[in-house]
């Protein structure tokens, strides 16, 4: 059957249009493969072959399980030869530094770990990177306030003049307390204390462990100070003074190859869901942002319970945490 000259050009147009989404869906293949090929080794780019991982610990400091899980991981990666902790942290949640230090440990009992202080390591932040093989800072950065504290506001005054009245039941005096609604009674203001004292002694103990000082030399510099890099080192408390290539140059007198890259490592969320959440968290930031509450909205949603912390930041951004600029 003969077919007529518009049947035969739609059918010519017909197997371009095919030949074309043929193409792109190779092409997309290919691409695709490649990027796997990258992610997992098979082109000597990815975090599979042998690598010194780096792995940025920034920002106010919450109890985060992916990234303790990370850190975990790391120390179980044959891959993995040396790691550098990349810290610029004020601090933050006690918590969160005690399992950040305690992952560090676990990690260095099988491979090289370093800490790397550009910026600031200060209170959970520097509990952290005693956690670490070795601490290199730079010597206008910032570490120490070792310490342990816990705040709240007293509103009571504010209500008694806007003409509100707390009033609560509860099962026993030291429930729930402190309130904001209220004066701080000399009880709990007593419970409170002990347990300040009791994580405090328990961070200087680490102190004078990790950094071989007595417990009373160690005691002493925990008074709250923050030091510079440079008096850091004749304090004990860092090892050494340089820039990140210092912390990268002790790797290789630890067998580390010196040849070897550095690859970023980040914490990966396992729920299905994980870009949602970063969206609904970029949006809250967003909202604070135009109304001028970023760093309340940080920390009301961040920090419960004891804190580490060293001026507590006012944003999100790691960069306006500070150093002898700020």
């Amino acid at each position: 059957m003969m077919l007529d000259p518009d049947a035969i050009a739609d059918r010519r147009r017909l197997k371009r249009r095919l030949g074309f989404w043929r193409i792109a869906a190779f092409s997309l293949a290919v691409v695709a493969a490649i990027a796997l090929a990258v992610r997992f080794g098979a082109l000597g780019g990815g975090t599979t072959s042998p690598h010194v991982a780096r792995v940025a610990l920034s920002g106010l400091m919450t109890p985060n399980a992916d990234f303790v899980a990370m850190l975990d991981g790391l120390a179980d990666a044959d891959a993995v030869k040396g790691v550098i902790i990349d810290i610029d942290s004020p601090g933050g949640a006690t918590t969160a530094g005690e399992s950040v230090y305690g992952a560090l440990r676990r990690l260095s009992a099988k491979k090289p770990t370093v800490a790397w202080v550009g910026t600031l390591a200060a209170s959970a932040g520097y509990m952290a990177a005693l956690g670490a093989d070795r601490i290199v800072i730079r010597r206008s950065a910032l570490t120490g306030s070792i310490g342990v504290l816990v705040q709240w506001p007293d509103v009571s005054r504010l209500m008694d003049m806007i003409g509100v009245k707390y009033e609560e039941v509860k099962s026993s005096p030291m429930k729930a307390e402190p309130m904001p609604f209220k004066p701080v009674s000399p009880e709990a203001r007593a419970m409170l204390d002990r347990a300040i004292r009791d994580t405090y002694q328990w961070f200087v103990g680490l102190v004078a462990e990790r950094r071989g000082l007595t417990p009373e030399r160690a005691l002493e510099l925990a008074d709250g100070r923050v030091v510079t890099g440079h008096q850091a080192i004749d304090l004990k408390l860092v090892d050494e003074i340089g820039e990140e290539s210092a912390a990268r140059a002790w790797l290789t007198t630890k067998g580390v190859a010196a040849d070897l890259p550095i690859r970023d490592h980040k914490p990966k969320k396992d729920t299905p869901w994980a870009w949602m959440e970063e969206a609904s968290a970029a949006a809250t930031r967003g909202v604070a942002a135009a109304f001028g509450l970023e760093g309340v909205s940080a920390t009301l949603r961040s920090l419960d319970g004891l804190q580490s912390v060293w001026h507590p930041a006012r944003d999100e951004n790691p960069s306006n945490f500070g150093g002898i600029g700020r």
